[in-house]
């Protein structure tokens, strides 16, 4: 708890600068780069301060001049503090669209081509994936969490199938990312964080177009996805109750 508390001071420590100085100078200059700088800084020392060590494996086979698609399993609130700032170069993200309607915040998140995303639309899901396609085709990367929600148990959940349909059409390379030990450091549903270590895998790129099809390109991100993950949480039946509750995650 006392590390949960430490990070959160920090934020709140680091949000006057970005409200002070970030946002202004974002607005003024018409770019997010210092803005962006500024989280990147909050996300790493937060997590530090949390008492989770970070080990990264694999950056090294990445080219920091080209533009990718991430896509990584999702298990903990610490995920997306701890790999974005990992990744080279800025990187976009979905966001939940009723974020967009704060107007500072909204107006900052449109100017670093974050993309707004209304889970329970499918043509705002369609409409996503299209405008995904364009931040990519500025040379930003994109950061997605396939299975669309948290796992409770750190296992696999259905993937959605939109990523896949905008690395089919964008063509750039997709680097498969495993995050494994956030599920025990800080679990769905809990507030605390526990000292610990996380370990992001960031596999070999995979070209698109050696796939002829979205599902097989899904097939091979999972299977590879999977294989970085401890042998405890590789392929399990899914229950009757995962299905329900995650049914229609897969088809948006």
């Amino acid at each position: 708890m006392i590390g949960t508390i430490a990070m959160l001071t920090f934020w709140g420590l680091t949000a006057p600068i970005a409200a002070l100085i970030g946002f202004p100078w974002s607005f003024v200059a018409g770019n997010v780069n210092l803005l962006y700088r500024i989280f990147m800084i909050g996300c790493r020392g937060g997590v530090r301060l949390a008492g989770v060590r970070v080990q990264s494996v694999g950056l090294d086979k990445l080219d920091p001049a080209r533009t990718y698609l991430f896509m990584s399993n999702h298990v903990s609130n610490l995920d997306p503090p701890i790999i974005t700032p990992l990744i080279p170069k800025r990187t976009s993200v979905l966001v939940k669209k009723e974020l967009f309607s704060f107007p500072i915040l909204g107006r900052a998140m449109r100017m670093g081509s974050m993309i707004p995303v209304d889970r329970g639309n499918r043509d705002a899901g369609i409409e996503s994936v299209r405008v995904a396609k364009q931040v990519v085709h500025q040379g930003l990367n994109m950061s997605i969490y396939v299975e669309g929600h948290r796992s409770f148990d750190g296992r696999l959940l259905p993937f959605k199938k939109g990523p896949f349909y905008l690395a089919m059409e964008c063509g750039v390379p997709v680097v498969p990312v495993t995050i494994v030990g956030t599920h025990e450091l800080m679990p769905k549903g809990r507030f605390a964080i526990k000292p610990g270590t996380a370990k992001v895998i960031f596999h070999p790129p995979i070209e698109p177009e050696n796939f002829g099809s979205r599902e097989r390109l899904m097939e091979k991100v999972r299977a590879v996805i999977e294989s970085g993950l401890p042998e405890e949480l590789r392929q399990r039946e899914l229950t009757t109750k995962d299905m329900k509750a995650h049914e229609g995650n897969a088809n948006t």
